[in-house]
């Protein structure tokens, strides 16, 4: 036998010997797909990926947020008041929206059937679903609204609020 068929020879056998030991069939892995799955889930679990995985999975919608009894994730105001508001001002372009501070802040709009522009602010400060729980500032493009105007929106966000309440009631 010569030195090159030697060394052909020799290079096989480590190549054979190598790409065996990858298959796990060998020394002492399973060949079986659902063995190297479960292998592979185990590795997974200690995973930064799989940590927020299972964290995405506890919290699943946006409504969690106001029933949670974690304080660093809990937003404190009312989620009626907080509906009620949006719906009643739909006619207003939202600008700025914080669940966290309980704050809406809208651009200038027109209601419906109304000639005159007006920007509103709404600040939810408690979660209960009282008046004193609701603050809302309007004005318009041409100064201050007058406190009946003001009062108007504040009673149709609570009535809005009041009947979003009953209804989640009768579920």
């Amino acid at each position: 036998m010569t030195v090159s068929s030697f060394s052909r020879v020799a290079l096989i056998a480590v190549a054979t010997a190598g790409l065996s030991g990858c298959g796990g069939g060998w020394f002492g892995g399973s060949s079986s797909p659902e063995a190297r799955q479960a292998n592979l889930d185990a590795q997974y679990e200690n995973t930064p990926m799989a940590e927020v995985e299972r964290e995405r999975k506890t919290s699943s919608s946006v409504w969690d947020l106001f029933n949670s009894d974690d304080p660093n994730v809990t937003v404190e105001v009312n989620k009626y008041l907080w509906q009620a508001s949006l719906e009643v001002l739909n006619f207003l372009p939202i600008r700025s929206v914080d669940p966290f501070t309980g704050v809406i802040a809208t651009d200038y709009g027109t209601p419906p059937g109304g000639g005159r522009a007006y920007r509103a602010t709404v600040y939810v400060q408690d979660p209960a679903l009282d008046a004193r729980s609701l603050k809302v500032s309007l004005q318009s493009k041409g100064g201050a609204v007058s406190q009946e105007t003001v009062r108007a929106v504040e009673d149709a966000i609570l009535t809005r609020a009041r009947q979003l309440r009953v209804r989640d009631s009768r579920l």
